[in-house]
């Protein structure tokens, strides 16, 4: 099961993080976030740091940001992954996609977001097909994720597409057990985020280290 961390933007809490094995590690680019990360500080430490981040995929999460906004940010970032966590539609997605398949220039996969509750229908995400690498289940809230809530993960067991997906919304230190119970073939990995946090944008790394440890 793959470890995506999310909501990170203060370099010696990246750097400390980058010492576990994590998969990926996402950065906020949506202003209205107390996560957001992107200014010319920021970007310099992350371009200046490249080594550190060898290991793990890049992934900048935007929320209904006009297609300029995100070409720029992979291109100054370096950005491997776009997570859209707004209302982007498929034909947004596959306008950034059929843009990266001809463009010489520094390109990233896309990772979409459905806000999930008793409600979702899970046949939403068929239009997206083709057009993103990953899926990635979060909690409905008008937070656009990062709330630290939980939706009911037995849902989950109504989505029948063949794209892989993260799970996200309220994971916790002891949910592991639970997350390893679902059956879900397609659950890919799980993003991890507010309930390891110290504050909105600080990890407690060590939370984080005995999560990866009993995910091993």
């Amino acid at each position: 099961m793959k470890i995506k961390v999310c909501g990170m933007k203060e370099p010696e809490n990246i750097t400390q993080l980058l010492e576990l094995p994590v998969d990926f590690i996402g950065f906020i680019f949506y202003e209205r976030s107390p996560r957001y990360a992107d200014n010319p500080k920021f970007e310099s430490w992350v371009n200046e740091n490249r080594p550190l981040f060898e290991k793990v995929k890049k992934v900048g999460v935007f929320v209904n940001a006009e297609i300029e906004r995100i070409l720029n940010a992979v291109h100054d970032y370096e950005l491997d992954f776009v997570q859209l966590h707004g209302n982007e539609s498929p034909e947004y997605c596959r306008e950034l996609k059929q843009y990266w398949d001809i463009s010489t220039l520094h390109h990233a996969k896309i990772i979409k977001a459905f806000a999930v509750d008793d409600q979702f229908d899970f046949r939403e995400t068929q239009a997206f097909q083709g057009w993103c690498a990953y899926f990635l289940f979060d909690t409905k809230s008008l937070l656009h994720g990062g709330s630290g809530v939980a939706f009911d993960w037995s849902l989950l067991q109504q989505y029948t597409g063949i794209t892989p997906f993260f799970l996200s919304g309220g994971i916790g230190e002891d949910d592991l057990d639970v997350i390893r119970q679902l059956k879900v073939p397609a659950l890919y990995g799980v993003d991890l985020n507010s309930r390891f946090e110290t504050e909105p944008g600080v990890k407690d790394v060590e939370k984080l280290k005995n999560f990866m440890e009993q995910s091993a």
